[in-house]
Formats: C-alpha cells, sequence, structure tokens
C-alpha cells in the first residue's frame, strides 16, 4: 500500500476544502443576484463629482509621500460626507482612514493618489508632456483613490437608508510606487478591527480571478571611494563607480544560478560628476521580487555579499539601506468569486464613436498592437493569475481577507508605467472604467454586508491559506516612514 504523508494529506484536504468554500460562495449568492444592488444607483449619482476629483488629482500629480493636496482632497471629500476622517496614521502625514457606519461587518476600501516621476502627459493619443520631466499618473491611481470614495460614500448613504448594520472604511495609502505605504499602515496595526479589505486597479481589461504576486525587497548600495584627477593621478584615488559596476558584474553572473521566477533589476542613481574626477560616490538601486518572502530575502543578502565583495575588490567602501519590501498578494478564492460575480453581473461598456477615434489612433503607438478595440464589455474568465509585479497591497491581505479586480481605464494593449495610461486616465475612456470599478466595491460590499455569513467561509479560507503558525514581519523591518519622495 503506498504511503501518504502528513503534508500530502493536509494539501489535498486543503484543495477540496477550499472548492467547496468558493462553491458555498457562489451558492449564496445566487439569491442576491437577482436584483442590483441599490448602491450602484448611487453611485451613478456622484459621477460628476467623482470624475472632479479624479481630474484634479490627475493635474496635480504628486510623488508619493508628497501626495499633500491630492490626499486631502479625497479626505476632504469624504469628511464632507458625514466620515470621520483621521489624518497623518502611521507617522505617514498623506496616510488617512475615513469611517462612517457602526458595527459590523467591518469592511475597507483601500483608495492610492499618488504619481510617477517623469511621465507627465496630456489627455491626447501622441506624445505630449504637459511639462517635461514632470510626474504623471501612469498607474491611474487618480482614478483608484476616487472610485474608492465614492463606493464608499454610497455605502454610508445606503446603509443609512436602509437602516443596514456596518461600518465602511476608506484607507488613504499613500507611496504605493516604490514607497510602501501600506505596510508602515498594516505594521501599525491599523486594519486590525477590518473584516474585508476590497481594492481595485486601473488596468486595460476587466477582470476579478483571485490572483497573487511577487513579494519585492528593495535596496540602495552607496559606494564612497577617494576622489582624484583621473589623468595625473588616478593612482591615488579610489572609484566608487568601479564599486558599482563591480557589484553590477556580479549581480548579472547570479542571473544564471537564481530561480527563472525571481527578478533582479537596477539603475545606476549616481555615477559621479565628471569624467576626469575619479568619483568618491555611486550609488546603485536594486529591486529582487519572487512569489516566496524567503526567496526574497535569501536573494537580497547575496545582492548585499555582492555588494560587499565589489567594495573588497575596488578599496572602497559600502553602505545600504532598505527602501522598501512587500509580501504577496495572498489570494481569497470565496471573496474573489462574490466580486467576479458582481462584475459580471454589471457588465462593460462601449466607446463612443470620439473614444473610438482616440483608442484607434493611441493604439498605433504600441509596439505589437494585436489586441482589438472598441468595446470594454469582455470580462476575462476566473481563473487563478500570478502577476510577475509587486505591491503593497500583499501585506494587507496577510493582516485581512483581501480581494482586488482591474478594469479597462486604458486602451486595450495600453502597458502600466507609460504615457499612453496617462493620456487615457486623463479622459473619458479612464473615467468609464472608473464608474464601473465604483459600481462593483459598492456592490460587492452590500452583498457582503447583506449576507454577512459569507464573510465566515472567507475568513475560513484566509486562515487557511495563511497558515497557524504565521507571524507577520515587515519586509523592511523597523525602518520609519520617509517623508519625502527619493528618486
Amino acid at each position: 500500500m503506498a504511503k501518504y504523508s502528513y503534508q500530502r494529506i493536509r494539501k489535498v484536504c486543503m484543495k477540496v476544502k477550499l472548492v467547496f468554500l468558493v462553491w458555498f460562495a457562489s451558492l449564496q449568492c445566487i439569491g442576491a443576484e437577482i436584483t442590483a444592488p441599490e448602491t450602484r444607483q448611487i453611485v451613478s449619482s456622484l459621477t460628476s463629482e467623482t470624475i472632479k476629483n479624479a481630474e484634479l488629482i490627475w493635474h496635480l500629480a504628486e510623488l508619493g509621500y508628497l501626495e499633500s493636496e491630492s490626499s486631502g482632497q479625497l479626505a476632504n471629500y469624504l469628511e464632507t460626507a458625514g466620515f470621520e476622517v483621521t489624518r497623518g496614521v502611521a507617522d505617514i502625514p498623506t496616510a488617512f482612514v475615513a469611517k462612517a457606519g457602526s458595527g459590523g461587518p467591518h469592511i475597507a476600501i483601500l483608495a492610492e493618489f499618488d504619481a510617477l516621476p517623469g511621465l507627465s502627459q496630456d489627455a491626447v493619443p501622441i506624445r505630449s508632456p504637459i511639462t517635461v520631466d514632470a510626474p504623471g499618473h501612469a498607474c491611474g491611481h487618480h482614478l483608484f483613490g476616487a472610485a474608492s470614495a465614492a463606493a464608499a460614500i454610497a455605502l454610508s448613504r445606503w446603509m443609512a437608508g436602509s437602516g443596514s448594520k456596518g461600518t465602511v472604511s476608506v484607507f488613504g495609502t499613500p507611496a504605493e510606487e516604490g514607497g510602501s505605504g501600506k505596510v508602515y499602515m498594516a505594521r501599525a496595526g491599523l486594519f486590525r478591527d477590518v473584516d474585508i479589505v476590497l481594492h481595485w486597479h486601473p488596468g486595460d481589461n476587466n477582470g476579478a480571478s483571485p490572483s497573487s504576486t511577487n513579494a519585492n525587497k528593495s535596496g540602495r548600495f552607496e559606494f564612497h571611494g577617494i576622489a582624484a584627477h583621473a589623468a595625473s593621478a588616478p593612482h591615488r584615488g579610489r572609484s566608487a563607480l568601479d564599486g558599482v559596476e563591480a557589484m553590477n558584474y556580479m549581480v548579472n553572473m547570479m542571473r544564471e544560478h537564481v530561480p527563472s521566477n525571481a527578478r533582479l533589476h537596477y539603475v545606476i542613481t549616481d555615477g559621479g560628476d565628471a569624467p576626469n574626477i575619479v568619483p568618491e560616490f555611486a550609488e546603485v538601486y536594486y529591486y529582487v521580487r519572487h512569489p516566496q518572502v524567503e526567496r526574497v530575502n535569501a536573494l537580497f543578502e547575496r545582492l548585499v555579499d555582492a555588494a560587499r565583495g565589489a567594495a573588497l575588490g575596488t578599496g572602497t567602501q559600502m553602505e545600504y539601506e532598505v527602501m522598501h519590501g512587500n509580501y504577496p498578494v495572498l489570494r481569497n478564492d470565496a471573496l474573489a468569486q462574490i466580486v467576479y460575480d458582481e462584475m459580471v453581473s454589471l457588465g462593460g461598456f462601449s466607446y463612443s464613436p470620439t473614444e473610438q477615434v482616440f483608442a484607434e489612433t493611441i493604439f498605433k503607438t504600441f509596439i505589437q498592437p494585436t489586441r482589438r478595440i472598441g468595446s470594454q464589455e469582455t470580462i476575462r474568465p476566473f481563473q487563478f493569475r500570478q502577476s510577475m509585479g509587486s505591491t503593497d497591497v500583499g501585506d494587507v491581505s496577510w493582516m485581512v481577507p483581501t480581494a482586488g479586480f482591474t478594469t479597462a481605464t486604458w486602451v486595450p494593449g495600453t502597458p502600466g508605467h507609460s504615457w499612453q495610461a496617462v493620456a487615457s486616465g486623463g479622459m473619458s475612456i479612464g473615467h468609464k472604467g472608473m464608474m464601473m470599478a465604483a459600481k462593483i466595491l459598492a456592490g460587492t460590499a452590500e452583498r457582503l454586508y447583506l449576507n454577512s455569513e459569507l464573510i465566515d467561509g472567507i475568513r475560513r479560507e484566509f486562515e487557511e491559506r495563511r497558515g497557524p503558525q504565521f507571524r507577520y514581519k515587515a519586509l523592511l523591518g523597523d525602518r520609519q516612514p520617509p517623508l519625502s519622495y527619493r528618486k
């Protein structure tokens, strides 16, 4: 008779249990799908206000930890709508929590609002910076925060009008782009009393499948040398740039000997001042990614060893600083199924003739334009997806059951972090996807408030996936939140 290990039996049982939980959650939602959630109509009534918020934040285009006006716009808007707003949480001036209602369930909606450096772009289908080298919303976080605020306000009004019990919160989360704002908020325990977290993200398609991301850890490696005249006295100097280049050479040789799903990438942020001066300072900025936290930590330590060796070999001194770190998103199929059902129930949208012309024009600027455009009614099938990117939502998902989705705020085929994403996100194509997202957020939360027993099954899956031995330890260690953006 074949012998099966305890671990193998446990894994099989877990898969069977998770399939049952997803099926049970879907079964419980059948009755709720007969009529459209009341919150959809309330969200629709907030369309002009939501577009106004998104446009304002799009024009502000503030970088991570510098989003004072963007954060303030959303916080003030929620406060005017009756939310109790706490600003400056987790020792971050631009982070806030806005809360309405009372009792349980407590559902939180994440809101982002930071831009990216150097991607200023007008809302036109050709490359046209508004201000050269200025920031731009190339990841659509202006839409993200505005839609989340609208969904929360719709829920608070629905609860007040229907007498439904529960608490809805908006977590204003700064600096997702390389700043890990949510990690500091998770580390500070701000999600302790939350039952469910919902989030979304702009994209070029509609999808709500369960998904995960790569864990990520980044660091800046500084090399300190001795300056000297590069022609008349090079022997009296020690090049910090040599230290950076030696480190990069060793790390590039590492690529053959790391897991195939790992990612190592870097930029030299400072390589010296002039060719005729031996650089006394140089810096390189690294990201390490992998689906598993343990592998990320191990790979990062190999980077540190390479940096030490490079310093030793070039006669320089090396210091490094961990900049940020994110956990992979912990999937929750039962919650994702409810979000997916809400998206299918709502359906997508089509482009107007003006939007069609815009889309066809910008589509020609892509390197490989192969996808159909003209309608965003298609919803991607429900199946697990592993993203190679990273997000600080990951840390939140290990604190609270979490699910997210994407809506098509960009022309199909648009890469994130591109000028094309800024352009689409600044006009009606982006606004349509944003309002779709607000309705999905509000509708999903409404179904959970009306069928709160679903949360028990969602929580069981969460505990099973996380494991009984899990203890949260932030990848960025005890680093304090930075108060400014460092490119």
